[in-house]
């Protein structure tokens, strides 16, 4: 499967991540020696279900090393902007590409096996999306004190992953309803009031399950998507606040 990482993010001065950035590209932060997007290439250089990675963010390399066939692309505006523009480039590529692995610069702590889990679990069915969930069971027996963003579901506390598997044939449609979700995706509450005000009731009164929300959201897209309950915290451990930061700085020292 190819893979698209998604670099693009420059902290603007009220982010909290902005004194350690100072207008630089987010997926260039230092992380135990490496850019915390090298951490990511590394993972996927390693992974036997990579074939190629198109990484849209960055218009060049920077020093940045993959032993994957890799192309470099700027950043073409919002996240969404970013996926769409990704997948056309490996569209252009091969234009028999089905499903692509997508993939957030700010997940140091991916490890070769990981990406081969996600990709081989979403090879045995042809669905849509494959949208990863970490427990908070899970997250905080790996990364204590990480401070996720944990929706309330009837069988879990869950928080979102950041590297999932997409059907090239979705990436385009409803456009607007994806760029909302995305924008929102930080706060279940909100990305469940954007899909439908049952689906909002749902979630407050937690009633809904993990399987339940996806195919929800899944419906009101107009595709067919799939829960998957990841093993792996670091999937969902992306940085987004300095204590984060600093948290993955001591963790992958240690490696």
């Amino acid at each position: 499967m190819d893979a698209v990482v998604i670099a693009g993010g420059i902290p603007s001065p009220d982010d909290p991540l902005y004194l350690y950035t100072q207008g630089q590209p987010k997926a260039f932060l230092e992380v135990a020696g490496k850019p915390m997007v090298q951490w990511v290439l590394d993972a996927l250089s390693g992974a036997q279900q990579v074939r190629r990675v198109v990484l849209v963010g960055l218009a060049e390399p920077g020093g940045l090393q993959c032993e994957k066939p890799i192309t470099y692309y700027p950043s073409q505006g919002g996240m969404l902007e970013n996926i769409v523009y990704g997948i056309e480039r490996l569209l252009v590529q091969d234009a028999t590409v089905k499903h692509a692995l997508v993939v957030s610069s700010d997940i140091p702590g991916i490890k070769p096996e990981m990406v081969d889990w996600v990709v081989s679990n979403a090879l045995q069915t042809d669905d849509d999306l494959y949208y990863h969930l970490i427990t908070q069971q899970v997250m905080e027996a790996r990364y204590p004190g990480s401070k996720r963003t944990y929706t309330h579901l009837r069988d879990a506390l869950v928080c979102g992953g950041d590297m999932n598997v997409v059907a090239v044939r979705t990436v385009k449609s409803n456009r607007s309803k994806w760029e909302l979700l995305i924008g929102a995706r930080k706060k279940p509450l909100k990305q469940a009031a954007i899909i439908g005000f049952d689906t909002l009731l749902l979630l407050a009164l937690r009633i809904l399950t993990v399987n339940g929300a996806v195919k929800r959201v899944a419906r009101r897209l107009d595709m067919k998507g799939r829960a998957v309950l990841c093993p792996y915290a670091e999937v969902g451990m992306d940085v987004d606040k300095p204590h984060q930061l600093e948290l993955m700085r001591t963790d992958l020292a240690r490696t």
